[in-house]
Parts: C-alpha cells; structure tokens; sequence
C-alpha cells in the first residue's frame, strides 16, 4: 500500500525525497553520517504504516473534494481560506507524529513554523488546496526524523547497560 501513498503524495507534487530532505535536515545536526538513502528509508518506513496511510488518505482526499468544491458549507469557505483558527490539519497530523514518541510532536511544531522546503511550497497557496497536506507532510517528515533519533548509536546511552 505504500507505493499506492507514494503516488497520491506525487499526484499533490510531494516526493518522498522531498520529505527525506526536510528530516536530513532535522537530524544531520546529530548524526554527522546520516545519508539520505536512510533518511528516505525511514520515510518508506513510515508510509508503511497502515495508521499513516489512513491519515494521509483522509487529509488529502479533504483537499481534493475542497479543490473540485464538493464539501458542505461552512466548511467549503473554511477550506478555501485556509482558515487560521481551524486546527484539524493539525490534529489529524498529530496522528502521524506520535508513531515514534514525544520527539516527533516537537520536531513537528517546529516544521509548523519554520515549514522548510515542500511543507513551504504546499503552503504558499498559489497552486491548489492543502490544507491538510502541508500539516501531513510535516507529521510525516517528523516522524521520520524521530525514527532516526530513536536508532541513533550514537545517543547518550543512561542507566544500567
């Protein structure tokens, strides 16, 4: 099912070398031999996640219907503005960075913010609706990053070998 995510995420413009750049970019500051064949591996990883997949289906299948104007008023107009206070994209993303513990949630807040490459680009609002996409793409990214984290050899180690 992974390869069938792989093609809804290229459909919306997103590659998953893409998203494995975004968690180079979190994790080489920790691990100076990090490649981004294992950051992309962490991403395949992820999507295989049948949990993931069903999030990112339900997100962007939301943008899509908004796109062609399918969905109910008043949230048709709260799609289409994007709107600031609505916090769903948020909250079904975090489905997807809790897979890997804690640190995927504050790796997400901060690709909230700071929305590095694609995440920027899905944003931008020039090119379609993604809504939900942009937020996913985040959660995935974070996710993948704290795969990463927890598999460190290098991490400091505490407590009774």
């Amino acid at each position: 099912m992974s390869s069938d995510m792989e093609k809804w995420l290229l459909r919306r413009g997103v590659s998953t070398l893409s998203i494995a750049e975004i968690v180079m970019s979190l994790q080489r500051p920790y691990n100076s031999q990090l490649t981004i064949e294992e950051c992309m591996e962490s991403v395949n990883t992820v999507l295989s996640k049948r949990e993931v997949q069903y999030v990112l289906y339900t997100g962007i299948a939301l943008d899509e219907l908004a796109e062609r104007k399918l969905l109910p008023e008043p949230l048709q107009a709260i799609m289409e503005a994007d709107e600031s206070l609505y916090g769903v994209d948020e909250t079904l993303a975090l489905g997807i960075t809790s897979v890997y513990g804690m640190i995927g949630l504050t790796s997400f807040g901060y690709l909230d913010k700071v929305k590095p490459g694609i995440i920027h680009k899905l944003n931008e609002k020039s090119s379609g609706i993604h809504v939900f996409l942009d937020d996913l793409v985040a959660g995935l990214a974070a996710a993948a990053s704290a795969r990463i984290a927890h598999q460190n050899s290098n991490a400091n180690r505490y407590g009774p070998s």
